[in-house]
C-alpha cells in the first residue's frame, strides 16, 4: 500500500540547499496534516468510551443503542478498508484523503447536535466511510511525500507516533469534555482538526496520479451488509430478541455466500485470490481480530462499570484507563527491536499470554469488586500486551503474504483488526445485564478466552513459518493504533 501512487519526483540532489531545505519543511507539514488526519479517526474511537453514561441519559439510549453508536463507526469503516485503497488510486489519494476529512468534520458537527439515538447511529455510519477514506490514502501520501524508503519509514514512524496518542489520550479527553459540556462535546473536538488537516495538507505537494483501477462495489456491498448483519445479530441475541437475531443472522449468512460468489466469478476481487492461502495468514489475521476484540470491547464494557458500579466521573474514568493506553505510546518502539532482533513469533506469544491474563486479572478484580491498584496492575498487562502484539503480528501477516499483495495483506490486516473491534463491542456488550459487576466480569472473561484461543492458533500453526525479516519489522509501528 506504502508503494501505491508514488509519482516521479525531481531528484533531492538536483535542488539547491536552500530550496532542499523549504521542501523538507513543507513535506514535514504536510506529513503533520496527514498524520492529524488519522489521529482524529483513532480519537473518535476512543474519545466516545467514557461519554456512554452521559449519552444514555440525555437520549435514553439502551446498551444495544450504545453498542451501535460504536460499531456502525467501525462496521463501515473495517468492511470499506478493503476497497479503500483501491478508491484513493482511482480518483487521487489526495482528493480521497481531503474529502473524507471534509466530510468526518461536517459529520462530526451534525453527529454532535443528534436528536435521537437512529439519528447518531446513522451519522456515525457515515462517519465509518469517510474515516475508511483517509486511512489507506494517508499512506499513499506519505509515500508520494517521501518516496525515498529510508525516509518513507522514518516519517511512518511520526504517522505512527501522532496517530497514535490518540488511544491514549482519547479518553482522558473525552472525560473531560462530558465533565465540561457534555457527549456533544467529544463530537464538536472534531471540528478545528478537521480545518487544521485540511490547511496542511493542501498545496500541490500532496497531489498524487489517478489510474484506472476498478473497484467491485457489488463484492463491497455484499461484504458490508454480511458485517452489519452478523453485529446485528449478536447485539440482539444480547438484548434476547430472538426473532431479530435469527432474521440477522440469516441475512449475514445469506451476504456472505453472495459476497463468495462474487469473489470467485468477478474479474477485480476485493481480496486478492491466493492471498489467505499464505502459511500463517489465518492465524496471523485471528490474532488482530482478537486484540481488537479486546481492546475495543473493554473499552466499552469498563466506562459503564467505573460510571455506575464505581460511581466515577467521566474525567475519573478516562484518567483510570491510562494504564490500558499510555503503553501505546511507549512501547512500540521497543517491540520494533525485539521484532527486528527475534521475529515476529515472540513478541505476539508473549503479547497475547499478556492480555490473556491481563483480561483474567480484570474479570477476578471486577468480581470481587477489588480496589482500583488491582485493576489499574491488570490494565497494565493488557495495555502491554496489545502494544507487543500488533507490530509484531503485521511483520508475520506481511512476511507469509507473497510479495505482490503485500499491501493487500496490510489493507485485509487492519480490515480484520477493526472488524474485531466491532465483534469485540458486540460480543462484550451482549454480556452487560442489569447486574453491572458481574456481567462486565462475564465480558472481560470472555475477552480472556479469545485471546488464549489467538495464542494457541498462532503457536500451533506458525512454528517456523515466521521468521526474522528486519525489512518487514521496520516501521511496523504504523498498526500500533
Amino acid at each position: 500500500m506504502l508503494g501505491d501512487s508514488v509519482g516521479v519526483t525531481q531528484p533531492v540532489t538536483d535542488i539547491p540547499s536552500a530550496g532542499r531545505d523549504f521542501m523538507a519543511v513543507r513535506r514535514s507539514i504536510a506529513l503533520l496534516g496527514v498524520s492529524l488526519g488519522y489521529f482524529m479517526v483513532l480519537l473518535d474511537m476512543t474519545v466516545l468510551a467514557v461519554a456512554e453514561p452521559d449519552l444514555a441519559r440525555t437520549l435514553h439510549a439502551s446498551v444495544a443503542g450504545l453498542q451501535w453508536t460504536t460499531t456502525g463507526y467501525t462496521v463501515v469503516f473495517g468492511a470499506l478498508l478493503l476497497s479503500a485503497g483501491a478508491l484513493a488510486d482511482r480518483y487521487g489519494a489526495h482528493r480521497t484523503f481531503r474529502a473524507g476529512a471534509t466530510a468526518f468534520g461536517l459529520l462530526s458537527l451534525l453527529s454532535a447536535a443528534a436528536p435521537t439515538v437512529p439519528a447518531l447511529v446513522m451519522l456515525r455510519v457515515l462517519q465509518g466511510a469517510a474515516a475508511a477514506a483517509c486511512v489507506p490514502a494517508s499512506l499513499a501520501l506519505i509515500a508520494r511525500l517521501y518516496p525515498d524508503p529510508a525516509r518513507r519509514t522514518r516519517a511512518v514512524g511520526t504517522w505512527a507516533a501522532i496517530s497514535g496518542a490518540a488511544v491514549a489520550v482519547g479518553p482522558v479527553a473525552g472525560g473531560v469534555l462530558v465533565d465540561l459540556a457534555g457527549w456533544r462535546a467529544v463530537f464538536v473536538v472534531n471540528v478545528p482538526i478537521t480545518v487544521l488537516v485540511l490547511a496542511l495538507t493542501s498545496g500541490a505537494l500532496v497531489c498524487c496520479p489517478v489510474t484506472d483501477r476498478r473497484i467491485h462495489w457489488t463484492a463491497q456491498a455484499a461484504l458490508g451488509v454480511a458485517v452489519a448483519a452478523g453485529t446485528d445479530a449478536v447485539i440482539a441475541v444480547g438484548a434476547t430478541s430472538w426473532l431479530h437475531a435469527g432474521g440477522a443472522a440469516m441475512v449475514a449468512v445469506l451476504a456472505v455466500a453472495v459476497f463468495a460468489r462474487l469473489e470467485r466469478t468477478g474479474s477485480t476481487p476485493v481480496l486478492p485470490r491466493g492471498l489467505l492461502a499464505g502459511p500463517g495468514i489465518p492465524a496471523g489475521l485471528f490474532v488482530g481480530a482478537a486484540v481488537n476484540f479486546t481492546l475495543s470491547g473493554t473499552l466499552f464494557v469498563l466506562p459503564l462499570l467505573l460510571q455506575q458500579d464505581r460511581h466515577l466521573g467521566a474525567a475519573a474514568s478516562g484518567l483510570a484507563l491510562l494504564p490500558l493506553t499510555l503503553p501505546f505510546v511507549i512501547n512500540p518502539p521497543l517491540t520494533s527491536r525485539l521484532v527486528s532482533r527475534f521475529g515476529p513469533r515472540r513478541p505476539v506469544l508473549s503479547g497475547l499470554g499478556l492480555l490473556a491474563a491481563g483480561s483474567a486479572g480484570l474479570a477476578l478484580a471486577t468480581w470481587s469488586a477489588a480496589g482500583y491498584g488491582w485493576l489499574a496492575a491488570a490494565l497494565l498487562v493488557v495495555g502491554i500486551g496489545v502494544s507487543l502484539v500488533l507490530p509484531a503480528v503485521v511483520a508475520a501477516v506481511l512476511s507469509a503474504a507473497p510479495p505482490a499483495v503485500a499491501g493487500a495483506g496490510s489493507g485485509l490486516l487492519n480490515a480484520v483488526r477493526q472488524l474485531g473491534a466491532t465483534a469485540g463491542v458486540a460480543a462484550m456488550g451482549a454480556l452487560l445485564h442489569t447486574n453491572v459487576r458481574t456481567s462486565t466480569g462475564g465480558a472481560l472473561a470472555l475477552a480472556a478466552v479469545i485471546c488464549a484461543t489467538a495464542a494457541a492458533w498462532f503457536g500451533l500453526g506458525g512454528r517456523g513459518r515466521h521468521r526474522n525479516r528486519p525489512e518487514n519489522a521496520k516501521g511496523q509501528r504504523s498498526t500500533a493504533a
